[in-house]
């Protein structure tokens, strides 16, 4: 009957439209009363869902990434990349796939980098010839590169979730497939490019190399500055946020002078407000997780799974094809906190690598950023482009179609994702 009351009263919640949240920590309460598990282990397992050093560094790097995205870095990056590229037919969404993945390794958010670039790469495309909805579909796919690309909010959590991969190894993993994944866009972005003439406006001189690197080169150095800091062991991945919100905040009020104390303000009320969302989704997820470890539930369901399909090869494709779909309707936080009490007794039976395993379940997140029905980044860019969701549909399929080429490679070469992490000794 507890059992029933926590994945059945979970699911019922979701239905009628309660927060995740609410949903998650009412059913895990039910169930611990149910159960008669003892309702004082409710609140313990709130408290200790959070009071763990590596989160920390998650409402940092928010607050850190919101300080670049305020402080005009993408602008100059958008400049020195064009410099690089130049005005050619495709040149410009070229630009805003580059700057996309130099910016997530920064913010190490979708929804964030999607907004910083959209708002300025957007009006530039729509004046060089592309249509605002393939602009915004590039934009979004090439955003979710910014949780494989270190630093990576989703790398945080897993991390948290499953104790055998460490920061520092998530975020080497993921480097090799993240830049995958945006070089993958290239080739759709260019071809669509060229075949249906988007760009052709686009011409205007090129900006000047050396004095638009000069401008750009302090978006430049922040991620060598936190890859760097952790490498050579100078700070935790915890004290890497703050060191990037420092830089940044230098960077905006000290260089390009663009943050102003109003601005600041905002910037530190926007922070604070979608870290406390993540960290009470977090903490209530806990007493779910609790409830259904405490009485064999995950274990018994990945047993069931295991014997059902029996196959690993079979087990990885259909994972994958329901991580894809969930990716669709539910954010990346949401997901992991949900299925990896599930999948971690998966993953232990069939002995797959925890940090390539990471690795693999954050790109499938990534492609459902920008998959409709419910893509978090491409609500973002489409609200900044002012258009439909629906209108990018025939564009967006490209750009999914391409990363989950990445993802396949990924999944079937686990190479891919360990040999950084090898090569740096932290595996």
């Amino acid at each position: 009957m507890a059992l029933t009351i926590l994945f059945g009263g979970f699911l019922l919640l979701l239905v009628i439209g309660a927060p995740l949240a609410v949903a998650l920590g009412l059913a895990g309460s039910l169930a611990i009363l149910d159960a008669q598990l003892g309702i004082l282990s409710v609140p313990t397992n709130v408290y200790a869902g959070i009071a763990k050093y590596p989160l920390l560094a998650i409402p940092v790097f928010i607050l850190a990434g919101l300080i670049f995205e305020r402080a005009g870095v993408a602008k100059q990056l958008v400049t020195f990349a064009s410099s690089i590229v130049g005005a050619k037919n495709g040149g410009l969404a070229v630009v805003a796939i580059l700057v996309c993945m130099v910016m997530g390794g920064i913010s190490g958010s979708g929804p964030a980098d999607a907004a910083a670039v959209a708002t300025v790469m957007i009006p530039s495309m729509h004046k060089a010839g592309y249509p605002k909805p393939f602009s915004a579909s590039v934009i979004a796919a090439a955003a979710a590169t910014a949780i494989l690309i270190p630093p990576s909010v989703a790398f945080i959590i897993y991390s948290v979730l499953v104790p055998q991969a460490s920061v520092p190894a998530l975020f080497a993993a993921g480097m090799i497939p993240g830049i995958l994944a945006g070089l993958s866009l290239l080739a759709p972005t260019i071809w669509l490019s060229r075949k249906h003439g988007f760009g052709l406006k686009d011409a205007g001189p090129r900006p000047p190399f050396w004095r638009s690197l000069r401008q750009a080169i302090w978006g430049l150095l922040a991620p060598v500055i936190i890859l760097g800091g952790l490498r050579t062991g100078a700070f935790t991945p915890t004290e890497a946020a703050v060191v990037a919100v420092f830089y940044g905040l230098a960077v905006g009020v000290f260089v390009y002078r663009s943050l102003t104390w109003r601005e600041l303000y905002e910037v530190l009320a926007e922070a604070a407000e979608m870290s406390a969302v993540v960290l009470l989704i977090i903490a209530l997820s806990s007493v779910f997780a609790w409830a259904g470890s405490t009485m064999g539930a995950f274990d018994r369901v990945a047993a069931m799974a295991i014997e059902g399909v029996g196959s690993e090869v079979l087990v990885l494709l259909l994972l994958n094809v329901a991580l894809l779909a969930l990716g669709m309707v539910l954010d990346a936080v949401s997901i992991f906190l949900i299925l990896l009490p599930l999948l971690t007794p998966i993953m232990t039976a069939f002995h797959w690598d925890p940090v390539w395993f990471g690795v693999m379940l954050t790109m499938n997140l990534a492609i459902g950023q920008f998959t409709p029905p419910m893509a978090v980044n491409l609500m973002v860019t489409t609200r900044v482009a002012g258009i439909s969701m629906e209108s990018t549909v025939r564009w967006v399929l490209w750009m999914v179609a391409a990363m989950l080429c990445a993802l396949i490679l990924v999944t079937f070469v686990p190479e891919l994702a360990l040999w950084l992490p090898r090569k740096l000794g932290y595996l």
